[in-house]
């Protein structure tokens, strides 16, 4: 079986989907002051800029870009995952319990062993990527509406004037589809 070889640039930006183990829990917006905590914590012992974010109930999506002669972006998300989990274990908010295999193994079953990432190549795939993170609760259901998703970096992107504030609408209130 081939091995994933993950895109080492020094000083890129990267797009990125991590996901809870149980896809039906809402940890990460049960729990998002926590999560960002843990990410600024994350980010003063290693520096990153977030291009853009979105979090829902049971995922995330996000654009970061390292500093220049810095690839370690694993370090980073482990960190988050680590912090994030130990807040939650702690405030009684998640269960001690694992699965088997990562019972062994001593890992907590909160998120998902792995995450997807992807080198961002150009400005248009830049793009592409903002918009589907930004787009991505309309995508799930969660809202008809990009901006009605508190949880998201489109809120700043409308502020500082990127994007408008009627961006991401669904074609069910737009009618698009005939309906």
């Amino acid at each position: 079986m081939p091995r994933y070889i993950r895109s080492k640039a020094e000083g890129a930006t990267f797009f990125f989907t991590l996901a809870l183990e149980d896809r039906s829990g809402r940890h990460l917006v049960d729990h998002v002051a926590e999560l960002r905590a843990c990410m600024a914590a994350v980010r003063c012992r290693r520096p990153f800029t977030i291009d853009a974010i979105v979090v829902l109930p049971e995922h995330l999506h996000a654009i970061w870009t390292l500093p220049p002669g810095d690839n370690d972006y694993g370090t980073r998300w482990m960190l988050l995952k680590q912090s994030f989990t130990r807040r939650l274990q702690a405030g009684g908010a998640l269960q001690e319990a694992a699965s088997g295999t990562r019972r062994r193994k001593g890992e907590r079953s909160l998120w998902q062993h792995r995450f997807w990432e992807h080198q961002i190549r150009d400005e248009e795939d830049m793009a592409r990527h903002i918009d589907y993170i930004h787009f991505n609760p309309v995508k799930h259901g969660w809202v008809l509406r990009a901006r009605d998703w508190p949880y998201s970096s489109l809120h700043r992107y409308t502020r500082e004037g990127k994007l408008p504030l009627d961006w991401g609408i669904s074609a069910a209130i737009t009618g698009q589809f005939g309906d």
